[in-house]
């Protein structure tokens, strides 16, 4: 690496460096610890470091944690600091996204993902329709076990939804291009729906959850994440291909060529083996026990590493295979630093001097009206980020607080948030991974992209806000 890049990147740095010593110096408010006041401005420049991008996320994470151990900000003793600085590495939500990724890792090395994705495809795909319905199927069923969203739209259905786009009538066709446009379009959407409706579809996912515990006490499990994203999710996903239709007008096509490729793809991988078979027995039950977890009682996390230990000793999986998983072990620095961060603040009051300074200005509204138009600067706040992971690490826990602090109802502004933190990726064609490779296939102008993406926000606004307010009134949510 040259002495160049290096230097530019550390003056995109600066900027984190400058905010996180005028908070530093500044004084500190009442009821706020000093140690707490002297975190949050760790963690401001560590959230700007992180939207900023001049270095890998743990990278900028594991400076903020230094920087807290070494000033004796977590304790006058080094060992003392450094003990609090690794409590959010015992933490249990960190732990379940690193199971999670393990799990996908297993997913993505068999072949199992791809196969089932295909098999989607070749199944539902009788028309230009049929095809999107099959990429959506894909999306629901592998999102539960992949964590990554974008392991899992831009590595495993973006290739497949770019073959299919060019099996489909004549190259450089004006037919081609509007399908193409469809299936684009439907697959990057229906990514961030998938996303938004399980606790294990999306890495930052947990941190929505962790912010519910630390902030107000409520538990927003695997099991309630996907009990209040079902109705509305599924009415979304049913719903998208014909809004995209309406959008993009595809031309009706004969699409025999795309389903044939999908089949030529599963006869190149061959029979299922064995691995393949007991990973999918093993993922089905992981599945069961956390749909049912209030009848057995095992954690979420629990689960998942029973689901690890079942591949490792019938030798589904070996575990060098499984250990090299790399985004497992990136996602246990930069979420268990930015945990310990949150749970600190909590204890030295500077969560509580937020929520009560920020509720101020929300009062004398109703608490209905609170949650929804805290909900909706938090989803189009999404234009001026770049990562979807950035904007709920900045944005979620406070949104949550101030929210709660507003009177707004605790299990309806945290579940509006923790949907729309991924819904909001539809906006831009830079909001996350999977979003970037799908609009980097070529068929969108950037115009065309944000056209689409708010007219698909509305759409999202009038199914959340729609079917999804009167399912969780039904639920007792509000």
């Amino acid at each position: 690496m040259s002495d160049a890049p290096l230097q530019r990147r550390w003056l995109r740095l600066v900027p984190s460096i400058v905010l996180g010593a005028v908070i530093w110096f500044s004084p500190v408010p009442d009821g706020v610890q000093p140690e707490g006041w002297h975190t949050l401005a760790v963690f401001a420049a560590v959230i700007l470091g992180l939207l900023l991008r001049p270095f890998a996320m743990s990278t900028i994470v594991i400076g903020g944690i230094l920087v807290l151990v070494v000033t004796n900000t977590l304790g006058s003793k080094s060992k003392d600091a450094l003990q609090v600085a690794l409590s959010g590495f015992a933490n249990t939500t960190v732990w379940l996204v690193v199971a999670a990724f393990l799990l996908a890792g297993a997913v993505i090395r068999t072949g199992l993902g791809r196969r089932i994705a295909l098999t989607l495809v070749r199944k539902l795909g009788r028309s230009e329709v049929g095809l999107a319905y099959g990429i959506g199927a894909a999306e629901l069923t592998l999102a539960p076990v992949i964590p990554s969203n974008t392991a899992r739209g831009g590595g495993i259905l973006a290739p497949i939804v770019d073959s299919v786009c060019r099996s489909v009538g004549d190259e450089g066709s004006e037919e081609r291009a509007r399908v193409s446009r469809y299936l684009v379009a439907c697959g990057a959407h229906f990514n961030l729906i998938t996303a938004a409706m399980f606790l294990t579809a999306m890495a930052a996912n947990p941190l929505v959850s962790e912010a519910a515990d630390t902030i107000a006490g409520i538990q927003f499990t695997w099991s309630l994440w996907a009990l209040g994203a079902s109705v509305p999710g599924l009415i979304g996903l049913a719903l998208l291909p014909q809004l995209m239709r309406w959008l993009v007008k595809p031309p009706t096509m004969d699409v025999a060529a795309a389903r044939n490729t999908a089949s030529d793809e599963l006869a190149a991988m061959g029979p299922m083996a064995r691995e393949e078979k007991i990973l999918g027995l093993t993922l089905a039950t992981l599945l069961l026990l956390w749909a049912t977890a209030p009848l057995h009682g095992l954690h979420t996390t629990v689960v998942a590493f029973v689901g690890i230990a079942i591949l490792l000793f019938t030798g589904a999986q070996r575990w060098k295979d499984m250990a090299g998983t790399w985004g497992a072990w990136d996602a246990l620095i930069w979420l268990g630093g930015l945990v310990m961060m949150a749970d600190y603040m909590r204890t030295t009051g500077v969560i509580d001097w937020f929520a009560n300074g920020a509720g101020s200005y929300a009062e004398g509204l109703a608490p209905l009206t609170a949650a929804l138009i805290l909900a909706l600067v938090y989803f189009y706040s999404m234009y001026g980020f770049s990562m979807l992971t950035g904007h709920i690490t900045a944005m979620a826990g406070a949104f949550i607080a101030v929210a709660i602090a507003a009177g707004a109802p605790p299990l309806l502004t945290i579940a509006l948030i923790a949907y729309f933190s991924n819904l909001c990726g539809c906006l831009t064609h830079y909001s996350t991974g999977p979003v970037v490779i799908y609009f980097g296939l070529g068929y969108f102008t950037v115009p065309d992209w944000f056209r689409v993406g708010l007219i698909v926000s509305l759409f999202h606004m009038a199914v959340w806000l729609g079917v999804g307010l009167m399912w969780w009134k039904w639920l007792g949510w509000w």
